[in-house]
Formats: structure tokens, sequence, C-alpha cells
């Protein structure tokens, strides 16, 4: 376990350091701005649609690292999926985060997210990793209503 412990903090350091998608575009369909209160994470975060098709996901952010990283993590998951596959990926992470340590998470579904399982034990910091998390599906519904008005 020792060692997985270790893998995952590489790929949360990776992420940390070359974060994934950090440049927000000018041409989203929705753009919104999330804060932690707790502890002062902040997260902007854009999406473009094609239809039900997420085209980017891209954000700019200041935080520790699991939040800079789980965003990260996330937005390279998402781009090229479905909404509704989004959804099933996002749902199957807020069950890790919610397992208090139980779960490993599914590593076919959540792929590099599931470096983020340890952070289930610390409940003050599921928030930071969810951030990133919550802004794309308020973005996302906001995109989706936007182009079906």
């Amino acid at each position: 376990m020792m060692q997985l412990d270790n893998l995952y903090q590489e790929v949360i350091l990776d992420h940390y350091k070359n974060p994934q998608n950090k440049k927000l575009e000018s041409d989203n369909d929705a753009q919104v701005h999330h804060i932690n209160p707790s502890c002062g994470d902040e997260v902007t975060l854009g999406v473009k649609l094609e239809g039900e098709k997420i085209l980017s996901v891209n954000w700019d952010g200041v935080g520790c690292s699991i939040s800079q990283s789980s965003t990260s993590i996330m937005s390279d998951l998402l781009i090229g999926k479905s909404l509704e596959e989004a959804a099933v990926i996002s749902e199957s992470f807020l069950q890790l985060m919610q397992s208090k340590g139980s779960q490993d998470g599914d590593e076919t579904v959540l792929e590099d997210a599931v470096a983020l399982a340890g952070v289930s034990k610390y409940p003050a910091r599921i928030k930071c990793a969810l951030l990133g998390w919550m802004a794309f599906k308020d973005a996302s519904v906001q995109a989706l209503s936007k182009k079906t008005n």
C-alpha cells in the first residue's frame, strides 16, 4: 500500500507542477468562479460544448496541490467525453470522496483521479478535491442551457 501512496503522491504533484488545460479561453460557452471558503482555494473554469460533447474544459486557479491537481486531472479526464459520461465519472469521484477511505475508486472510470482516494480520509480536504468538479458541473449546466435556449 505504501508504494501505491507514493505513486499517487507523484501523480498529484505532477498535475500540480504541470497542470493540464490551465489557461482560460475567451470563447467558452460558460465560465464560472468557485471558491472554497474554508481554505481560500479558487477556481475559474470554462466549458465549451458541441451538442452533448465536451470540447474544452479550461481553467485557472489558486490553491493547494489537492484542489489544483484535482481540477487538472478532471479537465484531462472529461475533454472529449459526452456530458452523460462526464456525469458518471463525476458521480464516481463524488462517491470516492464520500467513502471516508473505504474505497479505492474504479481506475477504469476515474483514471488518474483514483490518486486522490486518500483525500477522502480527511474531511477538510474533500472540498479542495471537489472544487473543480463542482465548478465543472455548474459550468456544464449553464453551457447546456445556453445551447438549448
